[in-house]
């Protein structure tokens, strides 16, 4: 599902108010179970780590990544949108 420009100008702005570039910064997201491996291939050079929901429904994948800028955040959020289910937090 694409991702709302209006809300992704804003939050793009409030990174750039927030962080100096570059930064290490923490990518959250949470997938019903049995999409894990999808996100994953999104971002082979990075390490997540997952914890399953109590109930088993969804995993949340945490990962750090340095970025070079909040358009480089936001590059990624894109590029994970197109995981059926995902939130990202």
């Amino acid at each position: 599902m694409p991702i709302d420009p209006t809300w992704l100008a804003s939050f793009q702005e409030k990174l750039d108010q927030h962080y100096t570039w570059p930064a290490l910064y923490t990518f959250k997201f949470i997938v019903p179970h049995g999409r894990e491996q999808q996100v994953r291939d999104l971002f082979p050079l990075h390490v997540m780590a997952a914890k399953e929901s109590k109930q088993g429904k969804y995993t949340s994948l945490t990962f750090e990544m340095n970025v070079s800028s909040s358009a480089a955040i936001v590059a990624v959020y894109e590029k994970a949108s197109v995981v059926e289910g995902i939130i990202a937090l």
